[in-house]
């Protein structure tokens, strides 16, 4: 069995896409998490991290060695300047590859699940996903997310709010799911350290003779994420968490 990653983290090693869309940059597709942080480790090659809030838009430079996180209802997209690979730590492991992301597309593909997973679906008619469908998805999500740009840029955030909360929507079926994977993650990890303390301040160091070193080899199997070509660590138990589709995390 694989061990926790500190903090019970996720974590993947991601090539961003290197194709152009109709706006004439490279790159991934845009989305936000509910409820994860997100943080990008530059590996190499050069980009830019370009970000939607409430709070306008934003666009951050990705060099080498660049650190770069963003909180829950960020809305991101990655921009290849040239072979830019990043390492990504996911706050929750886990909750990624069991939905917690919502691709920006264009409202008439947000209205339910359904719709919503028919317009994400990388798989064709024999079942596999397609770098095609996954260039096809992209685009579909950058047309969304410059609507919200545009319209946020001329002080209207009402678009924004309104993905919001489809977004909400589309994920609640979902949320039981979630509440065991962050107790059984996340969750376990900080009460590990609380019982540690607890333990500590009452002279008891037992816990210290369980020490173990643990490694997790990279990946060799490559998938078509939301960003980009991913390779994706395994969730602690060694089995990927998934809502019955390909594990996909930005």
């Amino acid at each position: 069995m694989t061990g926790q990653l500190p903090g019970g983290v996720g974590l993947s090693a991601l090539r961003v896409y290197p194709w152009e869309a109709f706006d004439g940059l490279c790159g991934g597709s845009p989305h936000l998490h509910l409820c994860c942080t997100e943080a990008y480790v530059v590996v190499s090659g050069a980009g830019r991290l370009q970000t939607l809030t409430t709070e306008g838009f934003s666009e951050q430079p990705l060099h080498p060695g660049d650190v770069v996180w963003f909180t829950p209802g960020t809305i991101h997209r990655a921009i290849n300047d040239g072979d830019l690979q990043v390492l990504v730590l996911m706050q929750n492991s886990g909750l990624p590859e069991a939905g917690d992301a919502v691709l920006t597309f264009p409202p008439q593909h947000l209205r339910d699940r359904a719709t919503y997973e028919a317009a994400r679906d990388l798989t064709g008619p024999d079942g596999t996903p397609s770098a095609e469908r996954a260039r096809r998805r992209r685009d579909l999500a950058v047309e969304g997310f410059l609507a919200l740009r545009q319209a946020a840029d001329q002080g209207d955030l009402r678009p924004l709010e309104a993905f919001h909360a489809s977004s909400a929507g589309l994920v609640e079926p979902l949320l039981g799911q979630w509440r065991t994977i962050l107790a059984d993650g996340a969750g376990a990890t900080v009460d590990d350290t609380a019982a540690q303390l607890a333990a500590l301040a009452g002279g008891d160091h037992s816990h210290l003779r369980r020490a173990s070193v643990q490694r997790m080899p990279r990946p060799t199997e490559e998938k078509f994420g939301m960003c980009g070509v991913l390779n994706a660590y395994p969730v602690p138990d060694g089995t990927p968490v998934s809502s019955g589709r390909p594990s996909e995390q930005p």
